[in-house]
């Protein structure tokens, strides 16, 4: 009993010290949870017209001042949010920790431009080829290494994601560290994509939107329950019935093919691809827009994409300064909202239970806000 007064004692003073931005975003989670179907479309509608007027000059002379706001929208904005989603799935649905994500980014961009440069193959054929080189990978590397788990998983798909790029520094048949220049342009019904970054960003809007598409079906399906049976406790989930390796490859594939996506149509644009466009770093910034976001929550993932493809751009004119104070913010965030801008429910209520922001990793860590009966109830 008095634990329990201690607690509702407690309750009302962690809530008024929240920030009001911070409630925002709860009640607007909390809206969407419980939007009707004809509001949702509303937003969707909303959504889908303001991506087409985003480029807009008036737009870009406050957003990016300092640079073309079209191809920031592309990369690394774009880019990011694609790969995001794509890293979700692993992540945030499956609660498999992925640090070797750019891996597949990789896979995608040099098969487009290989098989377009020295094959002379169509842009798009070359895209799908990509997608499923990546999707192949993705088994390749799932299938002996998913039966680790938590850290020893990271580990093994960070080597992994440095395999993928010293290899490609070290094969002479896809340029080596030269890379490859000369990417061929895509054309669509005739229409032949050069240098303006408008079509580009308009192909890869209508890419984010039928990956959102494909990824919240998934969701909502009976593999997506699996995942979030996995995610919560795999054991658990093994003893139900529930084909937990099965179910972790699928996930390693599907990210591994929205990751080649991305490659592909970077690779359309940039005309040039090197190994070093594919860094380590690169994988462990789309896992900080998905954790600074909200692991599992599509919303939150793409707005910490954006904010972490748009802020260091916004405030280009700090030069190194604005990397710093970038890396503050995100540390003084997970200090204080942990569980990301946009939670599910479901995902906040596991990281405040103990069960961590990962599956299995940091599953022994309680979240700032976690009783401490609970805590050591986890333990």
């Amino acid at each position: 009993m008095k634990g329990d007064e201690v607690t509702r004692e407690s309750t009302p003073v962690k809530r008024g010290g929240r920030n009001a931005i911070v409630h925002s975003l709860d009640r607007a989670r909390d809206w969407w949870e419980h939007a009707k179907v004809w509001q949702r479309y509303l937003v969707y509608i909303a959504l889908v017209v303001g991506a087409l007027i985003l480029p807009a000059p008036a737009i870009g002379q406050f957003m990016t001042p300092g640079s073309d706001w079209t191809t920031v929208l592309i990369y690394p904005i774009g880019t990011y949010i694609l790969l995001a989603v794509g890293l979700n799935v692993v992540v945030g649905q499956a609660g498999l920790l992925d640090l070797g994500f750019v891996a597949f980014f990789a896979i995608g961009g040099y098969s487009v431009a290989y098989y377009g440069v020295e094959h002379g193959w169509n842009y798009w054929v070359t895209v799908v080829w990509g997608i499923a080189l990546a999707a192949v990978s993705g088994v390749i590397l799932g299938a002996p290494t998913l039966r680790l788990r938590g850290d020893y998983l990271a580990i093994v798909t960070l080597g992994f994601g440095e395999i993928i790029r010293i290899t490609a520094n070290n094969t002479d048949e896809i340029g080596g560290a030269r890379g490859i220049p000369g990417i061929p342009h895509p054309d669509l019904f005739g229409f032949k994509f050069k240098l303006d970054p408008a079509p580009y960003y308009y192909l890869m809007v209508a890419a984010i939107v039928l990956v959102i598409i494909f990824s919240v079906r998934l969701q909502k399906s009976r593999v997506g329950r699996a995942w979030a049976a996995i995610r919560e406790d795999e054991d658990a989930a093994e003893l139900m019935g529930v084909p937990t390796f099965k179910f972790k490859l699928l996930a390693f594939a599907i990210g591994a093919m929205i990751g080649g996506l991305a490659g592909g149509l970077y690779a359309g644009k940039a005309v040039f691809i090197e190994p070093n466009t594919f860094p380590f770093i690169l994988s462990a910034t789309i896992l900080a827009a998905v954790v600074l976001g909200g692991s599992g929550n599509l919303p939150g993932v793409m707005l910490g994409a954006f904010l972490i493809g748009w802020l260091p751009e916004r405030f280009r004119d700090l030069a190194d300064y604005r990397i710093l104070a970038f890396g503050a913010v995100l540390v003084l965030m997970m200090a204080l909202r942990p569980e990301g801008l946009l939670p599910s429910r479901r995902r906040k209520a596991e990281l405040h239970e103990g069960t961590g922001g990962m599956g299995t990793m940091g599953a022994e860590v309680p979240g700032p806000d976690t009783d401490v009966s609970t805590a050591e109830a986890a333990k």
